[in-house]
């Protein structure tokens, strides 16, 4: 499978922004093959909008019909992480497209980070897995991919390459350059992390977004400017696969 990611300067509340943006990078991901692109955590406001609220859409509203319109143009799939309004509650949510426009997946975070985010977002309590293209896939957002426990589960029900969008900032340098990777390696699977670049109100960015393979390889990484990412996922060497899953002893 090739993927891409995408990071970009947040839209910092303006989601005509993000969907304008995100449609040449899409259009490009899909001239070069990709299956899928990956944008950054609530791409659709923007991370940290003091809006999020008042922004949020429902799942199926008109941010979802603009992606699946851009897929459609640009025969790539997507996925990016949006505000999601469900009656009163808010989710910090991501959502997948095919290259037809097709919704194949919805998540909804489930570590959610920080005091801001605990007030704003209700945590959500299911993972999902799901066929991309005959890849079995799973979507994670952000904090969620540095608990070993959740990858690990995604691993044991097939994941093969775990899709995140992510707003990770300064000072966090270390997980781009070694959780991200790490967690690859462990536990078997591909990750593609998309992040942001550059300052939004009070958070600067680290970037430094990546596409990790299985055996914890980085196949491609930005810096902190905007970028898009492509590569191929390799074919596991069962060889070079961990084995803590069947060693592990509790004690």
């Amino acid at each position: 499978m090739r993927l891409a990611v995408w990071q970009g300067a947040s839209p910092a509340g303006d989601a005509a922004a993000g969907l304008a943006a995100l449609a040449p990078a899409l259009k490009a991901a899909g001239a070069l093959g990709a299956a899928a692109l990956v944008a950054p955590e609530s791409w659709l406001p923007g991370y940290n909008s003091d809006r999020i609220p008042a922004l949020a859409q429902p799942r199926g509203g008109a941010w979802h019909r603009a992606l699946a319109a851009l897929c459609r143009d640009a025969s790539c799939g997507v996925v990016t992480g949006y505000a999601e309004r469900d009656g009163a509650a808010v989710y910090n949510a991501a959502v997948a497209f095919d290259a037809a426009g097709r919704e194949v997946a919805h998540y909804r975070k489930i570590q959610l980070y920080g005091p801001r985010e605990k007030a704003l977002y209700v945590p959500g309590s299911a993972y999902e897995v799901f066929d991309l293209g005959g890849v079995k896939a799973a979507l994670l957002i952000c904090y969620d991919i540095e608990f070993a426990p959740h990858v690990a589960e995604l691993a044991a029900r097939g994941a093969e390459v775990i899709l995140v969008p992510t707003a990770n900032m300064k000072p966090f340098f270390h997980v781009v350059r070694a959780t991200v990777p790490a967690m690859a390696a462990n536990h078997g699977v591909a990750i593609a992390y998309a992040n942001y670049c550059g300052v939004e109100g009070d958070l600067d960015y680290v970037g430094g977004s990546l596409i990790a393979g299985p055996h914890g390889e980085v196949l491609a990484q930005a810096g902190e400017a905007p970028a898009l990412l492509v590569a191929d996922i390799p074919a596991v060497d069962p060889a070079r696969l961990s084995t803590q899953a069947a060693d592990f002893r509790k004690v």
